[in-house]
């Protein structure tokens, strides 16, 4: 049975630009480290947005224009880019916070996935919604989040999402 790691978002303007924070840079030593460790199938996400970003109902609510695709602040952060092609990695671009495309390719591989683990930015958008996705879709193999290689738009508002994933039955380790 396979370990899948889902790498969520970890894109330069979650980063160090539009929506960047200093958790979010801090946790990036670890997530590389645990990709690089990593022995299963990785997966990286991208948010990824069109120019008119801020015409739809996320960016009235986020008026932030942020991971438009093709610029630099869609790019994978480039202390794990390269982790990509190391670890002959999947990448899902997604529109939202959380993508079904990702957890259907996850659903058709039930019968080999062990586990599904998730780190990235941010725990409590694209994170939780993510895993809470991966959840309805495979309700009977265990979801987890390694808090240690993840981090929210504030830290309470990550400890609330790890909180959530916890009611959800989605492990946290931490």
């Amino acid at each position: 049975m396979e370990h899948y790691l889902i790498a969520v978002d970890l894109q330069n303007d979650f980063v160090t630009g539009a929506l960047g924070s200093p958790e979010a840079k801090a946790i990036l030593p670890a997530a590389r480290e645990k990709i690089l460790a990593h022995e299963g199938p990785v997966i990286f996400t991208r948010d990824t947005h069109a120019p008119d970003y801020l015409s739809t109902q996320e960016g009235r609510l986020l008026p932030v224009v942020h991971c438009v695709k093709g610029t630099p602040g869609w790019e994978i952060a480039p202390e794990l880019a390269d982790l990509v092609e190391k670890k002959n990695a999947l990448v899902f671009d997604k529109k939202t916070f959380g993508s079904t495309a990702l957890a259907a390719y996850l659903r058709e591989r039930e019968g080999e996935i062990g586990e599904v683990e998730l780190i990235g930015l941010c725990t409590d958008i694209c994170v939780v919604s993510n895993a809470l996705t991966i959840k309805a879709f495979l309700p009977e193999t265990p979801v987890s989040v390694d808090a240690r290689c993840c981090a929210g738009v504030t830290p309470q508002k990550h400890a609330a999402a790890l909180d959530t994933m916890k009611s959800c039955q989605i492990a946290v380790r931490e």
